[in-house]
């Protein structure tokens, strides 16, 4: 009677993946008597295999209170059993955790799940699915959550750390995120782990990226780890980590040592990017070495921006000519087709300014800089006329762009307008208008000359 209940009971628990000594028993083997265990030799009993059972069963109805008993008994006469102890040990020892009536025994409860979590990794850490660095992303987790009053989190950091580097793209987007809470409460706290900071939003940037655009994963993690790629971008803008002098020091020697590292040189750039630090040497020698290896969009602008630091506008014009031939983005598009525009305007080349901020406004209409820059070009280039009163016409079709910018785009406003309050002070005078046989105050009038637009003849009284 007693070997048919032990048969029973066996392959009953034969569901809950049951390992001994790194072996999996199946329907055709026996279970032994004991499992070795490291420095451990626990007995295997019917009762061990009847309290996995039991613990198992209550836990998926969430019967927390039936499972733990029994779970207990398992945890502390057979560690190495089943992993069943362990994916189901966090819920059940939460559910006792929140029950608990003093605080000895919730210190109790939480020390057993962190002593859980380093007898998984003892007995189950080689579990291909779930390997050691996935099981130290949920101590991590765990321990941040029922260790409150350790406020720098440091070991925990420790573990995140270690989760994240193991897991990579495979990481919980979770993980990934507390990481970075603990991180950046670290530099908080520590102003001399600002480089550790950086550091670490590079890394979790990067695996965001990548979760976020694999196709194989679900579309839930995938959006999951856009949400949370946008939060750690605000988190790191909002820091004050991003000093551009900082970041430098950090890498200089990186890029100096690397500079036939694409990929790399690619990271770095894009993180002075998005702390705004596009005018620093390192992130031009960067740019240049990217440049070099593999000429892109972003690596023309960067040099691009380094030529422009250095007064080299002929040098710049003819970098960002290339980033636009290489893109596809059009708002990058009309970004660099302005620069050019400008870069023009500096150099005193009138009509090619106004030629490329037409082009920049075909990518994008709403960029009321490129009316201003428009405006400003003919204010300052050369004049139509001989006529001293028909030159101020120039002032009408400038203040036609400025109006135009205001209207167009709100950010833009307040400094279009006071362009426009500014030059209409310039318009001729009715007296003036009156005795040019070639002006008709109210009429339409074309500018000749490079300008070539039709414009409201206007005084400025």
């Amino acid at each position: 009677m007693k070997t048919k209940l032990f048969a029973t009971i066996f392959l009953c628990s034969l569901s809950i993946v049951a390992v001994y000594a790194g072996k999996k028993v199946t329907k055709t083997e026996a279970v032994p008597e004991q499992v070795a265990q490291q420095d451990e030799t626990p007995v295997y009993t019917e009762e061990c295999l009847t309290n996995i059972s039991l613990f198992a069963e209550s836990a998926k109805n969430k019967q927390y209170a039936d499972a733990v008993g029994p779970w207990y008994e398992a945890f502390n006469n057979c560690p190495n059993a089943s992993l069943a102890i362990y994916t189901y040990g966090d819920d059940i020892l939460g559910w006792e955790f929140a029950n608990a009536k003093t605080a000895e025994e919730k210190d109790r409860i939480r020390n057993t799940l962190m002593q859980m979590y380093d007898l998984r990794i003892k007995y189950f850490g080689d579990n291909k699915k779930y390997p050691t660095a996935y099981i130290l992303g949920d101590k991590a987790m765990d321990y941040i959550q029922y260790f409150p009053e350790d406020k720098l989190k440091t070991q925990a950091y420790e573990w995140l750390a270690q989760s994240v580097d193991g897991m990579g793209t495979k990481s919980k987007v979770t993980v990934i995120q507390q990481f970075m809470y603990v991180s950046l409460a670290q530099f908080k706290e520590d102003a001399t782990k600002q480089g550790q900071y950086i550091a670490d939003y590079q890394k979790a940037s990067d695996v965001l990226n990548k979760i976020a655009e694999d196709a194989s994963a679900k579309e839930a993690t995938r959006n999951n780890a856009r949400i949370v790629k946008e939060e750690i971008d605000n988190m790191f803008a909002a820091s004050g980590a991003a000093d551009c002098d900082k970041m430098d020091e950090i890498y200089r020697s990186v890029v100096e040592a690397n500079a036939e590292n694409l990929e790399l040189l690619n990271k770095i750039m894009t993180l002075y990017q998005r702390v705004n630090c596009r005018e620093s040497e390192v992130y031009f020698a960067a740019a240049v070495a990217a440049h070099k290896i593999q000429p892109t969009a972003e690596s023309a602008a960067g040099c691009a921006a380094m030529s422009v630091k250095k007064g080299d506008n002929e040098q710049a014009i003819t970098y960002y000519k290339e980033a636009l031939d290489m893109t596809d983005n059009n708002a990058s598009k009309a970004d660099y087709l302005y620069n050019i525009a400008f870069l023009y305007y500096n150099s005193k080349n009138y009509v090619n300014c106004r030629s490329f901020a037409r082009q920049s406004l075909e990518y994008d209409g709403n960029q009321g800089r490129c009316y201003i820059l428009i405006g400003l070009a003919y204010i300052i280039g050369p004049k139509p006329y001989d006529d001293a009163i028909l030159n101020r016409s120039v002032y009408w079709v400038a203040v036609d762009k400025f109006n135009k910018a205001a209207a167009v785009d709100p950010e833009a406003a307040a400094q279009a307008n006071k362009y426009a309050a500014d030059y209409k002070k310039y318009f001729p005078s009715t007296e003036d208008i009156f005795y040019s046989p070639d002006l008709k105050k109210g009429e339409p009038f074309t500018v000749g000359g490079w300008i070539g637009e039709t414009t409201i003849v206007r005084s400025n009284d």
